[in-house]
């Protein structure tokens, strides 16, 4: 969405049932103290989020930890919202871990960014987009937030006043060389990093994460989707057309359909051209997490197929 405006104030998003109670006015109380203006939020606490959003915007960014995309947005979020300096409070929901959240947002593709103002829910943007595409947008909700009678600020609370988060350790030396590539977009040395990691460490389970994800974002990197899902459905056999589009609904959050695709694909091949799609089928598994209920829904299908 590249603007928005008074208008986009709406009701479509559900969110009474997160509401612990009635939010008072902002101009009847003192500024709320925050620890930090970027926060994680709960299903369980989402209520105080609400009360939040009528002193001042709250950007809520709806990710996952497989999610390609949100990695390359969330940062930059963050970014923009420390600079405000207590204007925006950024609130960042975990989709997987929070799925009444999820819900209410109707977050159908992830990364999915959407504003609270006086608890109402304005539409920002879907999908990775450019700093200064978020700058702009940030700045077009401050004005929508003003006209609505929103213009508060949140202190945040000193640095001595809360106990000081434990140093993060320092990464292995080729996980800071991926971590790094992937920062330039240089995806292909990441790739090189992470499997020079494995190589040495077969069982370095975060290199292993980390080299999946990299992949993933080094594949989508250029496909355009209507011209991938174009050629998919003009070649249903083709099993490079069909990674194409499953990878681009994997990293947009479509993780049902990605399964179903390649797993509709396994069912239609011939059993001797099927071994690169049960490999791609164990990779994406593999980024979404063992334990997910779509994981295990798409493996136990393939089991089937399979025997």
């Amino acid at each position: 969405m590249s603007e928005i405006s008074p208008s986009a104030l709406r009701g479509a998003v559900d969110l009474s049932s997160l509401r612990n109670r009635p939010a008072s006015s902002a101009e009847s109380s003192p500024a709320p103290s925050v620890v930090d203006v970027v926060v994680d939020a709960t299903d369980e606490t989402f209520g105080q989020i609400l009360e939040l959003s009528r002193t001042v915007p709250v950007v809520v960014d709806l990710w996952a930890e497989w999610c390609g995309p949100c990695k390359q947005l969330s940062p930059i979020i963050e970014k923009v919202t420390r600079e405000l300096q207590g204007r925006v409070l950024l609130a960042k929901v975990d989709v997987d871990a929070n799925p009444q959240l999820a819900q209410s947002f109707r977050a159908q593709s992830i990364p999915m960014v959407v504003a609270l103002i006086a608890g109402q829910p304005v539409p920002m943007f879907t999908g990775a987009v450019p700093e200064q595409q978020v700058r702009d947008v940030f700045a077009q909700l401050l004005q929508v937030a003003a006209q609505n009678g929103v213009t508060g600020s949140l202190s945040v609370a000193e640095q001595g006043e809360a106990p000081a988060a434990p140093a993060e350790p320092e990464l292995p030396p080729l996980h800071a060389e991926a971590f790094a590539a992937i920062e330039t977009g240089d995806y292909a040395a990441a790739i090189r990093a992470y499997e020079k990691a494995l190589a040495e460490n077969p069982r370095d389970e975060d290199a292993r994460a980390g080299l999946g994800q990299v992949r993933l974002l080094d594949r989508v990197q250029g496909l355009d989707l209507q011209a991938a899902r174009d050629a998919a459905a003009a070649a249903p056999l083709d099993v490079q057309a069909q990674f194409d589009v499953a990878d681009l609904d994997l990293s947009g959050g479509h993780v049902e359909d990605a399964f179903a695709r390649l797993l509709d694909l396994f069912a239609q091949l011939p059993s001797d051209e099927r071994t690169p799609v049960r490999e791609r089928l164990i990779e994406l598994f593999g980024l979404v997490g063992a334990a997910d209920p779509r994981v295990v829904s798409a493996r136990n299908r393939l089991s089937s197929l399979l025997f």
